[in-house]
């Protein structure tokens, strides 16, 4: 027979154990570049018999304590799947909501005053308001020395490629570049140069919560050499220790990038 243990219990004995995972950690060996899929807040709201909105508002609250968690382990830029391109297909009597929690979000992590905040997606397919805000988060933050925190906000990998594609070929148009030229310098590194991510690391590390093993179009280009952690609770219930378990799988991989 089970015995229930009382909840003070469960948390002092969920604290020994995070903070004994936590002193195995070696540092040395933390990714640099974390991109979390934020997956099943809705799932987690339909189980505890909360609404999708309330699910959504429990997710963007968990963010603050992930960015807390992942400034203590010294990595550098973390990249949050908040809104696909396929979610703004969404009923306006969810996606609404959705909006103005994401755009409370944003309006937070720049008010935080730790984090350099920078959106990536295609701002174009997103209300005017919306796009206000990730614009002035990008703008007050810019100057702070914090994670730099990627918001992916109307993003999908095969719109990013596209998207780089054609900045790539309007720029070189604006130049007077033939297209026999341009076919001749095209090449990795210049598609790269015209990505949202631009300039930044790509990431050793993709954490995606809920259960769900799959990239479902996250950073395609940039996750080439990515390695994945597959965690199986949903994104609003993830702890301190599932974030330590996944630098820990990390940290005990032998990464080979040729294959």
């Amino acid at each position: 027979m089970r015995i229930p243990y009382p909840q003070a219990l469960r948390n002092l004995v969920y604290r020994l154990y995070a903070r004994r995972v936590e002193g195995r950690l070696d540092h040395s060996q933390v990714p640099k570049h974390i991109g979390v899929i934020l997956d099943g807040n809705r799932r987690w709201a339909r189980a505890d018999g909360r609404t999708p909105e309330q699910g959504h508002q429990a997710g963007a609250v968990k963010i603050g304590e992930l960015l807390g968690w992942c400034a203590e382990t010294d990595v550098e830029v973390v990249t949050l799947w908040l809104l696909s391109t396929d979610n703004l297909d969404r009923p306006a009597v969810e996606l609404t909501p959705l909006l103005g929690i994401i755009e409370n979000t944003v309006r937070d992590l720049a008010a935080d005053g730790r984090w350099r905040v920078h959106h990536v997606g295609n701002r174009d397919l997103l209300p005017s308001d919306t796009q206000h805000v990730l614009k002035q988060a990008e703008e007050d933050t810019v100057d702070n020395t914090g994670v730099l925190v990627n918001v992916a906000v109307a993003y999908g990998g095969r719109q990013e490629i596209a998207d780089a594609v054609r900045s790539l070929l309007l720029e070189h148009a604006d130049r007077g570049t033939s297209f026999e030229e341009l076919a001749e310098t095209v090449d990795i590194d210049l598609i790269s140069n015209h990505l949202y991510t631009s300039g930044q690391p790509d990431p050793d590390l993709v954490i995606r919560t809920s259960g769900e093993q799959r990239l479902s179009g996250f950073m395609l280009w940039q996750s080439a050499h990515s390695e994945y952690y597959f965690c199986e609770v949903f994104w609003p219930a993830f702890r301190k220790v599932d974030y330590l378990r996944a630098l820990r799988d990390y940290a005990a991989r032998n990464r080979r990038y040729g294959g």
